[in-house]
């Protein structure tokens, strides 16, 4: 089993930052990409970034590119995601999810979820 919880949520206005962070926790081993999804009220859930967690290899959704970067650090025990440049339309519930392949397959774990809101 792996856990993830997400903190860092919260309300903030257009053009401030947010970084989310994920903490990774049991058998971490079985881990071969992270990602954040978003899900705004009455919206389907959507990929936002995705990293190999090897670290070599990232995708953004286009919505975010440029202004959102995800990362993790050496223990691999938690995965962030910076938010810069926050928008209205970027409000969603914000959920961390790993998956045991590299490419393709399900995202098998996922946090709880945390809130992000930005008003204009």
């Amino acid at each position: 089993q792996v856990g993830l919880v997400e903190s860092g949520g919260g309300l903030v206005q257009a053009g401030d930052s947010l970084r989310l962070s994920c903490a990774v926790s049991g058998r971490t081993f079985t881990v071969a990409r992270m990602a954040w999804f978003r899900q705004g009220s009455g919206k389907e859930r959507e990929l936002v970034a995705r990293l190999n967690w090897s670290g070599s290899d990232t995708f953004y959704a286009d919505s975010v590119k440029g202004r959102f970067t995800i990362s993790r650090d050496n223990a691999k025990t938690t995965v962030w995601l910076q938010m810069d440049n926050l928008k209205p339309e970027d409000t969603a519930v914000y959920y961390c999810a790993a998956s045991g392949t590299a490419r393709g397959g399900p995202y098998t774990y996922w946090g709880q979820g945390t809130q992000v809101t930005v008003s204009s």
